[in-house]
């Protein structure tokens, strides 16, 4: 299977960014566990702090599910939750962090309910089970 893992704002500072909430590994050594972990599927990556790029990269329709970690969109934004609409393959929203244990702001996600599912507050435990679930 060709998953495709995308990462919102921010993202990019894994393994340095508030380490007691996101833990201390990078994307970039998470993935490499990944892809050895789950070496016969095709593991794609891509992270922006962009939204539009991020629309664009999943308009791109060269994946056979998703695995998207939206980041701060996660609770504004409505272009990418209208883009996930639109995509007829297995989505699953993943959170590194338990969001319903955090800020007000973080309780709700718009783009939730253009995915089949969400996994939260796994660690980078949740990419994992994501993909578990998926293939």
């Amino acid at each position: 299977m060709k998953i495709l893992i995308i990462n919102g704002p921010n993202l990019n500072l894994l393994g340095t960014r508030e380490p007691e909430i996101y833990g201390s590994v990078s994307m970039e050594d998470y993935l490499n566990e990944l892809k050895l972990e789950f070496s016969t599927d095709a593991i794609l990556y891509y992270q922006s702090n962009i939204e539009g790029e991020l629309i664009n990269r999943l308009q791109e329709d060269d994946f056979e599910a998703v695995v998207i970690n939206p980041g701060a969109f996660t609770h504004y934004s409505y272009a990418i939750s209208d883009c996930l609409k639109n995509i007829k393959k297995p989505k699953i929203e993943v959170h590194i962090s338990n969001i319903y244990n955090r800020e007000e702001f973080r309780k709700k996600s718009v783009t939730a309910e253009s995915c089949d599912a969400v996994i939260s507050g796994f660690g980078m435990k949740g990419y994992k089970l994501a993909i578990q679930s998926l293939i």
